[in-house]
């Protein structure tokens, strides 16, 4: 009599995943990357910080709110060591944490035991000097098992602090591209504007350490951009920068009562300009025009996309209006085709380095 042999079928086993949110970019960037990632299940804190409690819910995660970002300068650096202790405190027991530009969950993350994976293209401290809590900051982010970043990023901001050579790993884009690889655009939104036509604009983030500006250029740069004859949707950053657009009509001049899709805003935007780097990237990933006028040197990531024509940069209000008049509408029309292989590329990278932790467990 034969004897059946019974085949067992090895059940896959599921990474358990803390994924921590802290500026309203993340709810994107971390949303792609993880439905990208096999067998990885996700549990997700978020800092109350701008739109990034709402972004998250809106892309789909039930998240948990701990700690908060303060408008006071004093009061953040403050709340930066206390959300840390809370998240020691908090985290969920996870097989490896998640996230970006974020040395509170890195420490935490060690405090408990949990390898951590950290997403950065922040070198501000390889160029500014001076800016004692940017470099702790920095110092702290190198702790995390292992930093991906983009190929155009100083890896020495890293090694200086102490990451090795081996815990550095680089891919070909920007992390932006991950996430504008799987955006799909509303097409019902610009019935939420009160025009069709537009420019998006930001305030620099003045009261940041890495900002070394007196004054926002952003009420002259408001005035030049009407005077051209061009609508614009604002987006103040603190409660002060809303009186720039005081003196403007709401049908020239648009202040969103609540937050809105940046993703959207950048696609459907003539140009983007922004005081900051995140959506002057994201509109480059999707190739509309973009401006920055960041008030410092540039991030490597953000010279490169200057050099290569994809960004603006300038902080000369004439300048910038002469840029935007040259604006051809028809050879701005939005593409993600090379944020797709990017996304790609930064999720086999991901799931490579979730591997080798599973099998080093």
């Amino acid at each position: 009599m034969a004897t059946e042999a019974v085949a067992t079928a090895t059940v896959p086993r599921t990474t358990a995943a803390w994924v921590d949110l802290v500026s309203p970019s993340h709810p994107f960037f971390f949303r792609a990357l993880v439905d990208g990632l096999e067998s990885v299940t996700a549990t997700v804190t978020v800092r109350k910080k701008t739109e990034t409690v709402p972004l998250a819910r809106e892309v789909g995660f039930d998240v948990r709110t701990v700690g908060r970002d303060f408008d006071n300068p004093t009061l953040r650096k403050l709340g930066i060591p206390l959300r840390t202790a809370q998240l020691g405190l908090q985290a969920p027991d996870a097989d490896v944490a998640l996230c970006s530009r974020n040395a509170m969950c890195i420490l935490a993350a060690k405090v408990r035991g949990i390898p951590s994976i950290h997403f950065t293209d922040n070198d501000i401290t390889a160029y500014v000097d001076g800016l004692r809590a940017e470099e702790l900051y920095n110092r702290l982010e190198a702790m995390a098992t292992h930093n991906v970043v983009p190929a155009a990023f100083d890896t020495w901001e890293l090694k200086r602090w102490g990451a090795s050579s081996g815990s550095i790993h680089t891919y070909d884009g920007l992390k932006e591209h991950v996430y504008v690889a799987d955006f799909e655009p509303n097409p019902d939104f610009l019935e939420k504007l009160p025009f069709d036509e537009f420019v998006v604009v930001r305030p620099e983030a003045m009261t940041a350490a890495y900002v070394d500006v007196d004054e926002s250029i952003v009420p002259r740069l408001l005035a030049e951009i009407v005077d051209r004859g061009l609508n614009v949707v604002y987006l103040p950053r603190w409660r002060d920068d809303e009186a720039y657009a005081a003196e403007f009509p709401d049908d020239r001049v648009y202040t969103p009562p609540n937050a809105l899709n940046g993703l959207d805003l950048a696609w459907y935007a003539q140009c983007v300009l922004t005081g900051s780097g995140t959506m002057a990237r994201e509109a480059a990933c999707m190739e509309t025009p973009a401006v920055s006028f960041f008030p410092n040197s540039l991030l490597s990531v953000d010279q490169q996309l200057v050099d290569e024509g994809r960004v603006f940069h300038s902080r000369d209000v004439d300048a910038i209006g002469e840029y935007l008049s040259g604006i051809d509408a028809s050879d701005a029309e939005p593409s993600r085709e090379r944020a797709r292989r990017v996304r790609d590329e930064v999720v086999s990278l991901t799931q490579g380095l979730i591997d080798d932790l599973e099998a080093d467990r």
